[in-house]
């Protein structure tokens, strides 16, 4: 067998080039033809940094559309950016693929990130793909930039402060649980449109980078939802050296949550702890809450006013009776 001319191209060059190379439109990622990219932030701006790795089975199912996976892997990261007030500038992606994640599944895979990396201003700087006989895993590290000093930090909220959330909480979870346990769509008893929407919150979350600017502008201390509102903020209480009192039933539930919920009281734990709504929590000065408030209906991102920062420790969900809700797993860890 003759032997490949020294300066052949590899597979794995041919692939980068097929498939990435197009989605790389910042200059400083040279084309993905060097080791590295460069990325220099704006005069007075700092960089922030954030990653995050989604592996099938864990995070995505393995017959998820390829473009759905990519557009999650890359939402997960912009929805930490968004959490700290940064606007998305880069991202480098690495790809762990196994032998079934051929040419059209690559094809599928670039069309959806390069989507979202245009939707969301955020282009692609750089990565690697490797093999592998496991499942397969994507990882992002995503790059935003804000006015230096500027981050919003978990540590920061202070007793008075009002605690709010984006968007609505637990569909994600409940999407879940229907793709585990298709029976369970028929106890529950909603309609298909319902049961569709919960599935779509959970195939591809919705993060909340348009609200960005006043996170920064208005909020003492935020993160983003990733592993369920009850345990997040529970983070955040604990690192600002305070707790928070949360009323159940002002806790934002879309109609399809609302409709599950009528069906099994009991899914108000799952609905609160299961993770993956990527929205945000953050807690706001009383002088600025309407501030905030209107700048979330100027970017029509929902926010609803869910409690108050009190002192103590933790977060207290409290119920319509009066009574303080108890969970056994207050939210997802994979420890």
């Amino acid at each position: 067998m003759a032997k490949k001319p020294p300066n052949a191209i590899s597979s794995e060059d041919r692939l980068i080039a097929r498939h990435f190379v197009p989605l790389a439109s910042h200059a400083g990622a040279l084309k993905l033809t060097d080791d590295a990219a460069m990325f220099t932030p704006p005069a007075g701006h700092d960089l922030v940094v954030t990653a995050d790795a989604i592996v099938g089975g864990v995070h995505f199912f393995p017959d998820d559309p390829a473009d759905a996976i990519a557009r999650k892997a890359l939402r997960v990261n912009l929805s930490d950016l968004a959490a700290k007030g940064a606007t998305p500038a880069g991202f480098v992606v690495s790809l762990a693929l196994p032998r079934s994640a051929g040419e059209p599944w690559l094809k599928r895979f670039a069309r959806g990130l390069g989507a979202d990396a245009e939707h969301f201003s955020c282009p692609l700087l750089g990565g690697d793909t490797v093999r592998t006989p496991g499942p397969l895993m994507v990882s992002v590290t995503a790059f935003g930039t804000l006015p230096s000093g500027a981050m919003v930090r978990r540590a920061g909220a202070r007793v008075g402060d009002h605690v709010l959330v984006t968007g609505t909480i637990g569909d994600a979870a409940l999407g879940l649980r229907l793709r585990q346990d298709p029976k369970s769509s028929r106890r529950w008893n909603i309609p298909g449109a319902a049961l569709r929407h919960l599935e779509r919150r959970y195939l591809l979350p919705e993060p909340r980078n348009a609200l960005a600017f006043a996170v920064r502008k208005y909020a003492t201390a935020a993160m983003d939802v990733s592993d369920g509102l009850a345990g997040d903020l529970g983070k955040l209480c604990r690192v600002s050296g305070v707790a928070a009192m949360l009323d159940v039933a002002r806790v934002p539930l879309s109609s399809s949550a609302k409709a599950v919920l009528k069906a099994d009281g009991k899914l108000i734990t799952t609905i609160l702890s299961g993770g993956d709504d990527y929205e945000i929590v953050c807690t706001v000065r009383p002088a600025r809450l309407a501030a905030f408030m209107a700048a979330g209906r100027a970017v029509g991102v929902p926010v609803t006013d869910i409690g108050r920062v009190v002192r103590g420790a933790g977060a207290s969900f409290c119920q319509p009776d009066g009574k303080v809700l108890s969970f056994a797993r207050p939210s997802f860890s994979h420890f």
